[in-house]
């Protein structure tokens, strides 16, 4: 078994869709980035390299690269489950955290739960995805951008 731990910060900019752990949220700002720019995935899928030394996002979808322009990152979720399972590791279980003064998120955490869960081979049980503020303060508190915590537990090990 390993633990990993990611962690991913995006500034929030009008005329973009506000994406977090693949559900679209009704908001007037959207995160900024190379593709969706959702923060809880991104950190989610940090986690699970970190955890099985293989990098990270940066590595495997650089911002340079045109293929994952504007990409939805449920489908990178899928593509490094697929490389950690390549490598002779699954994710056992999932905890996250998003931190964003707003919107309101609550509504939308059993839709992001399933989400991962599915795009990792999860039961429902095996993630947890929670929402916090930083009371104003700082950049998420001002509303200036969202951050994501994930920590992971994967098992298995090199075939």
């Amino acid at each position: 078994m390993r633990i990993g731990h990611g962690y991913d910060v995006h500034r929030l900019a009008p005329g973009r869709a506000l994406v977090l752990g693949g559900v679209t949220v009704p908001y007037a700002k959207g995160l900024l980035g190379h593709s969706d720019a959702d923060v809880l995935l991104h950190a989610v899928m940090d986690a699970l390299l970190g955890a099985a030394a293989l990098g990270d996002i940066g590595q495997h979808f650089p911002d340079t690269d045109l293929r994952y322009a504007g990409i939805g990152s449920i489908k990178l979720l899928e593509d490094v489950v697929a490389l950690l399972r390549t490598n002779g590791w699954r994710a056992g279980n999932i905890d996250a955290t998003v931190v964003a003064q707003a919107p309101k998120l609550l509504p939308f955490l059993p839709q992001m739960r399933r989400n991962i869960a599915q795009s990792c081979g999860l039961a429902l049980e095996e993630v947890s995805v929670k929402a916090t503020t930083e009371e104003g303060l700082g950049f998420t508190g001002s509303g200036e951008g969202i951050a994501a915590h994930a920590v992971v537990l994967i098992e298995g090990g090199c075939l």
